[in-house]
């Protein structure tokens, strides 16, 4: 089905595959250089026409366009505000897609779209009103252009099927081109995804993501590299199809994506009347890749991904076939990752007669709500109504133009007959936002993620449920079936539908459009909970961090380190928020951070001249480190701060909330001994946390409430020493030395890091 080579690889005419051990042998790559075939990726020819560097090892890029949604765009602005905004440089779409649900959190969520609004006609941005579309869908229909560049603060920024490389990060990076600066990496690798053959019918878009995950997220294949999708396998694939696969791509941790562009993505963007977005892209006739993963389309089968990851995944026949084995590896392996030691996740209760049974089912959000897939799952359902037992299928298309394409259609009334419960467009089903099952239950979700408590559930307060995610056609199979899980190609009739589509901008009526006309006396509208951030100091000659949390685990997503749902009432409220971090994870973080962040409150008095002695808490501390130093003169110098320890931090959502909340409890560093994306570790750089890694076996010397002193920290920081020595004092009364890594570290961020936050540093460049 599924196989990686990692020599290079050389592709000729898209079409014939030439391994790098081969090429003596081949004629047909006589005299065409490794810097030429490079350079005719479509990768490297888009980041060529965005790159302000005249060092082609090193990026630095423009954007043609940006987006935030409703979780993330008050904290960008703010931060874009606080560093000096003027104007939107570029257009800046602002979409209301995540915190939609205002009845959550009383009137806050509104609050913000408000601020949005505000913020679109003071600053010249483009507004989408609430429940109008999500986020990507809007930006494949009116925003995407062959060989153009979208920065988006989500991490399912992906638009790669359309021709248009899509990035997602956290809103630092967005700040960044607000104030006409660049995002800047080093050249990324560039990995051909060549796709052959043919899907069966009843396989789908989220089949063919499940199974490409499960083979390159374990081993790193693409992580931070762009997935270049070539081969004759592409054309075989409707615009829906591909970009249902492109936006799972973020689950690969590649950086970016790109597709070869043809006569359907040509027909895309004239039925969504915009013909002038479209050119033809393909490899040039020789391209050097730096790795290849080959994809036989027509031995794909229909996938289920099992709690808490979509690498989790099994073909539905291997599942079936060892059911209970399987869901003994998965509860074992998930009990890992809840956080309350008196739950457990108890899969093999839904077997029933031999058969696995499901609670809940949903179609939504960028991956799922596109009109293919519904259209499938109407045909599957065909008249057959939903059982009455306790089960529900909710169905959210992705845009109120495929809403209104339904109704034209009679699809939707055909599901609504049915018994599926069709909604606006919402991104609630795929962060825990809508739709949170009854405890005890599994959904089955075509959505993007089904990390833990990514469906809603609260293991602290004794409720967990779980999500395996699936196609939208193995959805409506195991719907048709009343829960029992079915893979839609054990339908014996089913035939894939091809119903012409036809977009209806009428539904955007409402979307404004200022770019270009901000007006400076416009006011921004502020609710209660729209808070600045709290002061953030430059980093200190030596640092002493206090650990606040250790956490073993293979990986940590970003909604372990910040959950989703709840929490995201006060995205923008810093300091609110900053009270759930790590909170279904290690409940005990907030506590121990908040108890260092408050020594540290003391000595930026004590630093400032405002306090003249220092307390016996943060006397003794002092003395615990060195007994002979005098507690003011190493307030003066020693900056105090927590530090998070966890092996690999950073998958998932590219949420800046999961470091800028570590920020505002006090943290300082994080350990790690890899990243599970850049998004992460440029988060963590923006925000003024240095991003240390270290030797694996560093994990099993910290402990809770331990410390660490790095003296001479911010000297070595200027002068790029990357080995960092660093003394731990154990709980004890011992000492033991550290080594630490800086590394990478480019001199822009080294400048962010050494100012304290990228808030800090544009101030300082504009006061200088």
């Amino acid at each position: 089905m599924i196989t990686l080579n990692n020599e290079k690889v050389w592709l000729y005419n898209n079409q014939e595959i030439v391994l790098d051990s081969e090429k003596a042998g081949s004629a047909v790559l006589s005299g065409i250089t490794e810097d030429v075939a490079k350079a005719n990726t479509m990768a490297a020819k888009i980041f060529a026409s965005h790159n302000e560097s005249t060092d082609n090892n090193y990026l630095r890029l423009k954007f043609d366009s940006l987006t935030s949604h409703d979780l993330t765009y008050v904290g960008a602005i703010q931060t874009a505000k606080a560093s000096g905004l003027e104007k939107f440089p570029i257009p800046y779409i602002l979409t209301n897609c995540h915190n939609s649900l205002c009845a959550v959190g009383g009137t806050l969520n509104d609050d913000d779209h408000i601020f949005g609004l505000t913020s679109a006609k003071k600053y010249g941005g483009i507004f989408v009103p609430a429940n109008q579309s999500v986020i990507h869908q809007y930006m494949r229909e009116m925003w995407a252009g062959c060989g153009k560049m979208i920065l988006g603060t989500d991490s399912h920024t992906r638009y790669g099927a359309l021709g248009c490389m899509g990035i997602g990060e956290g809103a630092g990076e967005l700040v960044k081109q607000l104030l006409n600066n660049t995002y800047d990496m080093k050249n990324p690798e560039v990995i051909a995804v060549y796709l052959d053959g043919k899907l069966q019918d009843g396989v789908g878009p989220q089949d063919v993501s499940l199974a490409l995950i499960r083979e390159v997220f374990d081993n790193g294949f693409v992580k931070n590299k762009v997935m270049e999708f070539v081969g004759p396998g592409v054309k075989g694939l409707s615009m829906d199809f591909r970009n249902g696969i492109d936006v799972m791509t973020t689950e690969t941790t590649c950086l970016s994506s790109v597709w070869t562009t043809d006569e359907k993505v040509k027909e895309y963007y004239e039925i969504h009347k915009r013909p002038e977005e479209f050119k033809e892209l393909k490899p040039g006739k020789v391209a050097l890749y730096d790795g290849l993963i080959k994809i036989d389309l027509s031995k794909v089968e229909c996938m289920i991904a099992l709690p808490f990851h979509p690498k989790n995944a099994y073909t539905i026949k291997e599942f079936k076939a060892n059911t209970e084995e399987i869901l003994e590896k998965t509860e074992k392996a998930a009990q890992k990752q809840i956080s309350n030691p008196k739950l457990s996740l108890d899969l093999r209760s839904k077997i029933k007669g031999g058969e696995f049974y499901v609670d809940q089912a949903e179609i939504a959000g960028c991956a799922g709500g596109m009109y293919d897939n519904i259209q499938a799952a109407r045909d599957i359902l065909g008249d057959n109504n939903l059982t009455d037992e306790y089960f529900s299928l909710n169905i959210y298309p992705a845009s109120t133009p495929i809403f209104s394409k339904m109704l034209d259609d009679g699809s939707a009334k055909d599901l609504t007959q049915n018994g599926a419960i069709l909604k606006t467009a919402f991104c609630g089903p795929c962060f825990g936002a809508g739709d949170v099952p009854a405890h005890g239950s599994i959904s089955i979700r075509h959505t993007t993620r089904n990390f833990p408590n990514r469906e809603g559930s609260k293991p602290s307060e004794g409720q967990l449920t779980s999500v395996a995610l699936m196609d939208a056609r193995s959805i409506a199979a195991t719907a048709l079936n009343g829960g029992k899980l079915t893979a839609a190609t054990e339908l014996p009739n089913f035939v894939e539908p091809n119903r012409p589509y036809t977009f209806d901008d009428v539904p955007y009526k409402r979307v404004y459009d200022g770019f270009g006309k901000p007006d400076q006396n416009a006011e921004l509208k502020f609710g209660p909970n729209i808070t600045e951030w709290p002061e953030m100091v430059e980093l200190k000659d030596d640092i002493l961090l206090k650990v606040s949390s250790v956490i073993k685990d293979d990986v940590t997503t970003t909604d372990e380190l910040i959950p989703s749902g709840d929490a995201a009432t006060y995205r923008s409220n810093p300091k609110r928020m900053s009270d759930y971090t790590l909170s279904r994870r290690d409940p005990e973080y907030v506590g121990s951070a908040k108890e260092i962040l408050a020594l540290e409150e003391e000595r930026r008095l004590v630093d400032k001249g405002e306090k003249t002695d220092t307390s016996e808490e943060l006397t003794k501390l002092v003395k615990y480190i060195d007994k002979n130093a005098n507690p003011i003169e190493f307030a003066k110098t020693t900056g105090f701060g927590s530090v998070v320890y966890a092996v690999k931090p950073g998958d998932g959502s590219a949420r800046e909330q999961a470091v800028s909340c570590q920020k505002v409890l006090g943290g300082l560093a994080n350990i790690t001994v890899e990243f599970a994306t850049k998004r992460y570790r440029s988060n963590l750089v923006n925000w003024g946390i240095l991003p240390f890694t270290a030797d694996p076996s560093v994990m099993d010397k910290l402990s809770r409430e331990e410390y660490i002193y790095i003296k001479g920290i911010r000297e070595s920081l200027a002068k790029g020493v990357k080995i960092i020595d660093a003394t731990l004092y154990r709980h004890d009364g011992t000492t033991e030395q550290l080594q630490l890594f800086l590394n990478d570290i480019e001199p822009e961020e080294k400048e962010v890091l050494l100012n304290g936050s990228l808030i800090n540093f544009y101030k300082n460049v504009a006061n200088s």
